[in-house]
């Protein structure tokens, strides 16, 4: 007997909201949110296949979403809401089946539609691709490589112009030289993402988002799968960082469909199934998050015979980071504990933005903990951190710890160590004064 739907929400996952307290906040899902936890749920995929918004409904019903917001987001009564949800009657327009795609995000295949005008151009348009790694150039090679290194070291805000005028002056000429091979492609591929990255420690995402995008199509005419699907995972990361998980999961999913057609390459499935979990959890999807971490886990297990010439490492360390972010997200903190204590311990010194980050992380989950003495131990260890790490993404993370840790300033520890943070920051802003610009609401 199919069950009467009312006017409420039945109980579903709340969203838990990184360093806010021991649990996670109580608020109702963002149901853009909720469907990018169910993009690999069986139930989720037939109802879609089949058209039976009804099922759909219901499954948001359930992940908490009130019936009054999903009849207001799809723009219909509630009256006829329930007719859906109770097998009354089916959704049959066109126009409808389109309100509800726009609505919550449904990608728009996934309801026999087009492309929906909010999904990403570059992943909707395929191009043929050939399921190879071209061989790299060495001189290409060789460049990204000193980007790399001082990138690691140094942070991106420094590097972004050099690796933009290398591109412009020893990659773009030969695109257009009908004597180059794909390898050409694949370089400017690789090294328009890395500016990608660059742009986003520079703390300019919108820019970031668009040498992903035009990488992203590099990567596809150079016919390395491989390298798209890389890409792809960065999109997913960026969205995560401009707090949308809905685009971060359809990232992922792009990423995972372009890694199946080409080599098997083990740590960037893990990167990319890494990539989905983070999505999961930031929209508050508990157990999808979970298997997607135990599916990253045991990709990185696997033999490491993957080298490929163009993809940066997904290491055990980076996976113990974003792990700690994730299980942050969902407002686990003694699990995001043990990932995060193992980031830094795994972390060399010789990557000092990764390090940093990754301290960062462990100290916000300490306070969120309510173990304030371990929180100040590891800020205090945040400022030996080098004054002139080129990293806005830095800059601004650390503000955000100080403004957690302001909210327990009546201890003295805390007041101490707020009071060395804020000198550090100014001999920190002035080192920088030719990368920085007035950060979001940090302290001066």
């Amino acid at each position: 007997m199919t069950p009467s739907w009312s006017q409420g929400s039945v109980g579903g996952p709340t969203i838990g909201a990184r360093f806010q307290g021991s649990e996670p906040v109580d608020r109702q899902p963002d149901p853009r949110d909720v469907v990018a936890g169910l993009i690999d749920d069986q139930r989720f995929l037939s109802a879609c296949r089949d058209r039976d918004m009804g099922t759909l409904f219901r499954l948001l019903n359930t992940r908490g979403v009130s019936t009054r917001r999903i009849a207001a987001a799809a723009e219909i009564t509630q009256g006829r809401l329930y007719d859906y949800m109770n097998g009354r009657t089916r959704v049959e327009k066109l126009s409808v089946f389109e309100q509800i795609a726009d609505a919550f995000h449904v990608p728009g295949h996934l309801l026999g539609l087009a492309r929906r005008p909010w999904e990403p151009t570059a992943a909707a348009e395929p191009q043929p691709l050939v399921p190879a790694v071209p061989l790299a150039d060495g001189d290409d090679l060789a460049a990204m490589d000193a980007f790399r290194h001082a990138d690691r070291q140094t942070g991106g805000s420094r590097l972004y112009g050099a690796v933009v005028r290398h591109l412009a002056d020893q990659v773009a000429p030969r695109l257009v030289d009908i004597a180059s091979g794909p390898q050409v492609f694949a370089a400017a591929a690789a090294l328009t993402e890395m500016a990608g990255w660059m742009a986003h420690d520079s703390g300019v995402d919108d820019r970031a988002e668009r040498h992903f995008s035009l990488a992203l199509s590099l990567a596809r005419m150079s016919g390395d799968l491989p390298l798209a699907a890389h890409i792809a995972a960065s999109s997913s990361h960026l969205a995560l960082q401009t707090g949308d998980p809905a685009q971060a999961a359809h990232w992922s999913g792009v990423g995972a469909d372009l890694a199946r057609q080409g080599p098997h390459l083990p740590s960037l499935l893990a990167r990319l199934h890494t990539m989905h979990a983070r999505a999961l959890a930031a929209a508050g999807q508990h157990t999808p998050a979970e298997r997607a971490l135990d599916r990253a886990q045991a990709a990185l297990a696997a033999a490491a015979d993957d080298a490929h010439p163009w993809l940066s490492p997904f290491d055990d360390a980076t996976l113990a980071s974003e792990s700690a972010l994730a299980f942050a997200d969902l407002g686990r903190y003694a699990d995001a504990l043990g990932h995060a204590e193992r980031a830094v311990a795994l972390r060399e010194d010789s990557r000092a933005r990764s390090l940093a980050l990754s301290r960062i992380t462990l100290a916000g989950i300490h306070a969120s903990r309510g173990d304030l003495d371990a929180a100040v131990e590891v800020g205090h260890e945040l400022l030996a951190t080098s004054p002139s790490l080129g990293s806005v993404r830095v800059i601004h993370q650390l503000d955000d710890l100080r403004r957690l840790l302001e909210q327990h300033c009546d201890y003295q520890p805390v007041r101490e160590y707020l009071a060395r943070f804020d000198d550090g920051r100014r001999t920190r802003m002035l080192l920088l004064a030719d990368i920085i610009t007035p950060p979001r609401g940090g302290t001066s």
